[in-house]
């Protein structure tokens, strides 16, 4: 039954995906997007959509950024607990802009239809609730949550809420990953049986160094407010600017970037999850007294379901990286293989496969046709598919999705759900690492067993 399930998934195809005629370059669906947020005042009524900010950090900022390169939407208002940043944020989106340190001034307002959450990892939960209870939309950067406990709690607040949630994996909104997931689809790598991930680094912002201000203090730091659900300290500027070096705030790499590659993978396959994890590591070189290694290492039991076959899956960070600091997912099946980033896919087949793209099978005909008596050895057929020039990329098309939905009341993929499929494996690898043993995981329930 389960096989059935499968091939009548292949048959059907991606409904949705970019459908890819030529080999270079994916079928433009920026143009598509475009087209429909410049008649977003005119569709969906002229009233901008009222945004605010809660934690204007790197990536918050970034995402807030990336927020308003959309048509009608409009930044009102900014949360931070450090002082610096709220002054930034005037200079970027001017004097008028509501600044606070309690993000519940913020829910509050009527005008602020949804809000970005990138706080530090161990605020997600509470915030999310509170932001769906208060009838806002929420853009959540991943991971959804700090801890697995946290994860039923926030779906069954979403669910009750009638709100958009919009996890903040942005690989599952481009181009590469829509592609492969239509060639999986194909069958032209025919079932697959392997996966493997790898994220590397080799800089220090990138290992987590972030710059700590000069004037960091009690005075311009709510530390209080920062530490209110976890452990009570002394301030300390490294554990507030540096927070993804420490377990009571972060998520350790494994919910900083493992979570991307399992989200990708889930979109691509359509997988529930593993029901095995491991995690083996350690701090091989930032002895600076993180609680998290800078080497991690994962490996996946995903079971045989309706959607793939059984498969592996291996990650691998490093954050001391001395070659290219490269990032890839690696698809395998039994006739072929992709190398998936979110701009590409280099799609390997050992024997051609049934497709609908008439390149693939011109490809096929002329292997075929080998003039010479003596065979040769001939390499996997390789086809390269690569976004055409001016995408803007995953972050962006993750936005649109997200106001799109908003819009028309429709749904994202990363609702809550995927969200914490995603993010759990990925928590449970600190768990592996802590405890040194496997972890069972129910991928359909998604509980711990």
């Amino acid at each position: 039954m389960k096989k059935q399930r499968r091939s009548f998934l292949k048959n059907l195809g991606l409904a949705g995906a970019t459908a890819a005629i030529m080999p270079s370059a994916f079928a433009s669906e920026t143009k598509q997007i475009k087209f429909l947020e410049r008649n977003a005042a005119n569709i969906f009524g002229a009233k901008p959509l009222g945004l605010a900010l809660i934690g204007a950090g790197g990536m918050g900022v970034a995402d807030a950024k990336t927020a308003l390169e959309h048509d009608n939407i409009k930044m009102l208002a900014v949360c931070d607990l450090y002082d610096g940043r709220l002054e930034e944020s005037k200079t970027r989106w001017g004097d008028d802009i509501f600044l606070t340190k309690d993000y519940k001034d913020i829910l509050k307002r009527e005008d602020i239809d949804a809000v970005i959450i990138a706080t530090p990892d161990h605020w997600h939960k509470q915030i999310g609730i509170d932001a769906l209870k208060a009838g806002k939309h929420v853009y959540c950067e991943k991971p959804m949550v700090h801890s697995v406990e946290e994860g039923h709690e926030l779906i069954n607040a979403w669910k009750k809420s009638g709100k958009i949630f919009m996890v903040g994996s942005q690989g599952l909104s481009s181009l590469g990953n829509e592609k492969a997931k239509e060639l999986l689809a194909q069958g032209a790598i025919g079932d697959i049986n392997y996966a493997e991930g790898f994220w590397a680094r080799n800089s220090p912002f990138g290992a987590w160094q972030y710059p700590i201000p000069p004037d960091a203090s009690p005075e311009t730091v709510d530390w209080q407010k920062f530490i209110a659900n976890t452990e009570k300290r002394p301030f300390d500027a490294k554990r507030f600017f540096r927070w993804r070096n420490y377990l009571d705030y972060g998520t350790g790499m494994s919910g900083d970037l493992f979570v991307h590659l399992f989200s990708s993978l889930h979109f691509i396959t359509d997988s529930l999850g593993p029901n095995k994890v491991s995690a083996t590591g350690g701090l091989r070189y930032w002895k600076d007294g993180r609680e998290v290694p800078d080497v991690l290492l994962g490996m996946f039991d995903y079971p045989d379901s309706d959607q793939h076959p059984g498969f592996n899956l291996s990650l691998r960070c490093n954050f001391v990286d001395g070659t290219s600091g490269s990032t890839y997912l690696k698809i395998v099946g039994n006739k072929g293989s992709m190398d998936v980033t979110w701009d590409d896919v280099m799609l390997k087949q050992n024997e051609v496969a049934a497709s609908d793209d008439p390149f693939m099978e011109e490809k096929g005909r002329e292997q075929s046709q080998t003039r010479s008596d003596r065979k040769k050895i001939l390499p996997p057929s390789e086809t390269f598919y690569q976004v055409e020039k001016g995408y803007k990329g995953a972050h962006y098309d993750h936005f649109a999705n997200f106001f799109q939905a908003i819009r028309t009341n429709g749904q994202v993929v990363e609702d809550p759900v995927f969200g914490f499929r995603a993010a759990a494996p990925a928590l449970l690898c600190n768990e592996s690492y802590r405890q040194n043993k496997f972890i069972g995981w129910d991928p359909e329930k998604m509980k711990v067993i």
